[in-house]
């Protein structure tokens, strides 16, 4: 077993959350997320080194809220509180929680109160943080003291005297507040103590090792996208497993244009046992008649399985269905944490039908995008995989929305390769975290020619982001807008409006089904 320190965060239902644990491990230092829930027990068997109190929606003083268990407060691991977490530790250990006269949300003064702060310790008189609540600190909890407050008088931060209890009221982990880092940096080294003993090429070789444990002598079937997720995946469990790995491309139909053609070329550099299988009119058929988002999704999970089942059983030893599952595909399923709620069902996690005669290998599960894609250059993938955008996993079939069939698909096929064109050839594509077209079932009167035109709706997404858990919408140059709009409009026949998506993550997600 890998020799590292581990901090354990609390999930009450913040939507960064996935931020906290990201940042923790930018530091190198290992990362964890437990519901609040979780019993003492299971948060102890860890030995963290330190326990992070997300932000939640609720109000701590209400009934059924997220607690902390008493075992927990009284364990003497640091602890430090977050917006939600920082209310619950001041309600918890005797201080006063009420409900402010107005909320405080988006940028705040902070400033501090004193100089002798361990957690905010390197960080300037006064800065600019992020806030989110309704709530306030009335009164620190006994044995604590104020050491920051916002610009209206409220507590923006206590401390115990011990140094091993510390609150914030604002979100150091989002870019938005200042010196965030150094406070993470403060609560990891200063307080905790910390090694920065998250190393990427060590997390390798130990992925390596329990992939053999679990694996055993069986053979592994994986399905390759050509994206960045399921190629790390692949690339991984051959150092592990050598040719008992057997991939499969399904061409599913949904595909980008001469994606099938384009990414079994790129295979062939990876030294990689791969089948095509063209599957493409038995997902068209399965989707006939298909409009909700979720079906769709659930539909596509089912047939994925049912073909990789059918190849699998011709392959002896057999015995396994390899995927590229990100942390955030688990989190958006609703499968971490109390009360999570599904946003969206991924097809290699919520779309998998209840029975299934191969058993799941998810090696990245808990990686976000970016360490995937670190991991992936340390495995010596080629950067064309290393770079490329997100694809969702039903490809095109949640792009197009409504119905599902071939001439809508290659209308949007053509709308989106002319966007990456014109994309590439200005430079941005890597500046981006995805850049698409969405087709809608939207039809405007248009003129072309002096003829009249009733045709679809092409939609414009391109957003930045970290790791796909928030977004906003990316400011494209006008000019490259209008040659993308000019050009989709000209050469594509099924299409006369071309309309950009300006709505960040939240409210939105990126996909639009």
């Amino acid at each position: 077993m890998i020799d590292r320190d581990t901090v354990v965060v609390l999930d009450c239902g913040s939507q960064y959350t996935q931020l906290i644990a990201r940042r923790i491990r930018e530091l190198e230092v290992y990362s964890q997320i437990l519901p609040w829930d979780a019993s003492a027990e299971e948060v102890l068997s860890l030995s963290p080194k330190g326990i992070v109190i997300s932000g939640g929606p609720m109000s701590c003083v209400e009934e059924g809220s997220p607690k902390l268990d008493e075992r927990i407060l009284k364990s003497g691991i640091p602890l430090l509180g977050i917006c939600y977490g920082m209310q619950l530790l001041a309600h918890q250990l005797g201080g006063q929680v009420v409900k402010a006269p107005s909320a405080e949300y988006g940028r705040s003064r902070v400033d501090l109160e004193g100089q002798d702060s361990t957690l905010l310790s390197g960080l300037p008189g006064s800065f600019t943080a992020w806030m989110s609540h309704w709530d306030q600190v009335e009164q620190v909890p006994p044995g604590t003291r104020v050491t920051a407050r916002s610009e209206s008088g409220a507590v923006a931060a206590f401390e115990g005297a011990s140094g091993r209890i510390s609150a914030l009221q604002f979100h150091p982990e989002v870019a938005h507040t200042q010196g965030g880092m150094d406070i993470i940096s403060n609560f990891l080294f200063k307080v905790c103590g910390c090694r920065r003993s998250w190393i990427l090429s060590d997390w390798i070789d130990g992925a390596v090792e329990e992939i053999r444990r679990r694996v055993g002598d069986d053979t592994v079937i994986c399905g390759l996208s050509g994206g960045v997720d399921s190629t790390v995946a692949a690339v991984l469990t051959s150092r592990a497993i050598g040719d008992r790995l057997k991939c499969i491309f399904v061409d599913n139909g949904l595909l980008r244009k001469d994606e099938a053609r384009s990414v079994m070329e790129t295979y062939s550099s990876l030294n990689l046992d791969v089948k095509m299988v063209d599957a493409s009119h038995r997902f068209l058929s399965a989707l006939e008649g298909v409009e909700e988002p979720e079906r769709k999704r659930k539909v596509i999970g089912e047939v994925f399985v049912r073909v990789f089942e059918e190849e699998a059983s011709s392959i002896p030893g057999a015995q396994w269905l390899l995927q590229g599952t990100l942390y955030p595909d688990v989190i958006e399923s609703g499968h971490q944490g109390k009360g999570a709620s599904v946003i969206k069902s991924h097809h290699n996690v919520g779309g998998l039908p209840d029975f299934m005669r191969l058993k799941v290998l998810e090696p990245l599960r808990d990686l976000f995008k970016d360490e995937v894609r670190r991991i992936g250059s340390l495995l010596g993938v080629p950067q064309g995989f290393i770079r490329r955008h997100p694809f969702p996993g039903p490809g095109l079939a949640v792009r197009c929305l409504g119905e599902v069939n071939r001439e809508r698909l290659q209308v949007l096929r053509e709308a989106d390769h002319i966007l990456q064109e014109e994309l590439l050839a200005s430079g941005l594509y890597d500046s981006l975290w995805q850049c698409f077209c969405v087709l809608l079932p939207v039809r405007s009167v248009g003129v072309m020619g002096d003829v009249r035109t009733y045709a679809e709706t092409a939609v414009i997404r391109a957003v930045e982001s970290q790791d796909g858990m928030t977004a906003d919408w990316a400011r494209l140059p006008y000019d490259l807008l209008d040659r993308v709009s000019r050009r989709i409009c000209n050469e594509v026949r099924g299409v006369n409006r071309v309309v950009m998506d300006v709505t960040g993550k939240p409210p939105a997600t990126i996909e639009w089904e």
